[in-house]
């Protein structure tokens, strides 16, 4: 039974994390570590947001501009660096009810007044991803942050899409790596399940597709906001200090 609900979890959570760009992890982990120990659900649930990055490039391929992944996601993946080495001195339960207080606030801002925009230019790029960066380093959940980040920008969906794949590639894949290296290792069944749940998360994502091609572009970011603040109620309510 386990095996089957971590294949419809893996399929509901790379569906979710491809139409917003992020969640994947925030569905998966609470989950999955009622089955597995820490060390195990970490890495297995990198492996798989992993492989939905990859399905986020390839299915939204036309969105991709690397002059803009490179601006926001260089700085931003350095500036991760900075902030990782200050979270050991802010208490947990804090840092999650600020973040859930920002991304409400984002959230309120785009439904009051949902036609802002933040200037795509090299500057505005180079200083939201150092921004994101620094802030994911300190929060610990790059996704929700690198999703308010980038919706700023009002970009096209696929864009927006794949941007958000590229960023989570290079990230995710230091992070798989650091998981290995560690020795982190998985459960016979969970190795065997990924012949079931890699193209499940593939399946996931085409669904996804299909999904982001009926919403409007005018209505996407209201979409991405919608999911930014479920994420947001949740670290106001349900901290993550202790876990």
């Amino acid at each position: 039974m386990d095996i089957a609900l971590i294949a419809l979890l893996t399929f509901l959570a790379t569906m979710v994390g491809t139409l917003t760009g992020f969640g994947t992890s925030t569905i998966m982990v609470p989950v999955m570590v009622s089955f597995f120990p820490l060390s195990q659900t970490l890495f297995f649930v990198g492996i798989i947001h992993w492989f939905g990055d990859i399905w986020k490039m390839a299915l939204f391929r036309e969105g991709l501009r690397w002059t803009l992944i490179l601006k926001f996601g260089v700085p931003g993946i350095l500036a991760t660096v900075l902030g990782g080495l200050l979270v050991f001195r802010i208490a947990e339960a804090l840092m999650s009810r600020v973040l859930g207080a920002a991304l409400l606030a984002y959230v309120g801002l785009v439904f009051v007044k949902g036609r802002f925009k933040v200037p795509e230019t090299t500057a505005t790029a180079v200083v939201s991803g150092a921004l994101y960066g620094f802030s994911a380093g300190i929060f610990g959940i790059g996704g929700a942050v690198r999703g308010a980040f980038l919706s700023a920008f009002d970009l096209p969906k696929s864009v927006y899409i794949a941007t958000a794949g590229a960023i989570g590639l290079a990230i995710d894949s230091g992070r798989v790596a650091t998981c290995w290296w560690e020795g982190a290792q998985l459960s016979t069944r969970l190795r065997w399940g990924l012949l079931l749940f890699i193209p499940l998360s593939f399946i996931g994502a085409k669904a996804a597709e299909r999904i982001v091609e009926r919403i409007p572009q005018r209505r996407f970011r209201t979409v991405i906001a919608g999911f930014l603040c479920l994420v947001a109620l949740k670290l106001l309510l349900f901290p993550f200090a202790g876990q």
